[in-house]
């Protein structure tokens, strides 16, 4: 098993939250994190922005896989139909690099790294800190992006010790 690049990313129309990880094995650690903050403006120059920064962020890190939460629609659906923009941006910047993308719910985010599928943003920002050693917690937006790259790493680890024991 090799080491593989793995980029998270939690999309925002205001704020898009990176984080990148690599991980080997049951071993992960945080190579960068961070958060696209659009500019005031209408909402096409704000994805093209998203887009352009998280291009820019591809390609400077380079990752082999991407994961990204879906869309939860809780009651607003305005508020969802402009996150899904800002999603669908997301999703054709990391086809655009060519980099393989796994999508998660947000419960499932919030089980692999919290051990609850209703944990709140503090307990993840925590959580995060603590599973890749960071000096601070992140970002709320990034530590998002964070967990959702973990998530990733865990469960493909499970696929691959499933696909073993499969043999």
């Amino acid at each position: 098993m090799s080491v593989i690049r793995i980029i998270g990313i939690d999309p925002g129309s205001r704020i898009t939250g990176y984080g990148i990880i690599e991980s080997e094995r049951s071993r992960q650690r945080c190579i960068a994190y961070g958060c696209i903050r659009t500019r005031d403006g209408e909402l096409p120059q704000r994805l093209l922005q998203i887009q352009h920064e998280l291009a820019a962020v591809l390609q400077e890190h380079a990752p082999q896989e991407a994961a990204v939460e879906q869309v939860f629609v809780k009651l607003n659906v305005a508020s969802a139909i402009v996150l899904g923009q800002a999603r669908g941006v997301a999703l054709s910047a990391v086809a655009g690099a060519g980099v393989s993308l796994a999508e998660y719910s947000p419960a499932k985010v919030k089980q692999s790294i919290c051990g609850n599928g209703r944990a709140e943003k503090h307990q993840i920002q925590h959580m995060v800190k603590l599973l890749l050693k960071l000096p601070e917690e992140p970002q709320a937006d990034a530590a998002d992006a964070l967990a959702i790259a973990l998530c990733h790493a865990h469960m493909r680890g499970m696929q691959q010790i499933l696909a073993r024991a499969a043999r």
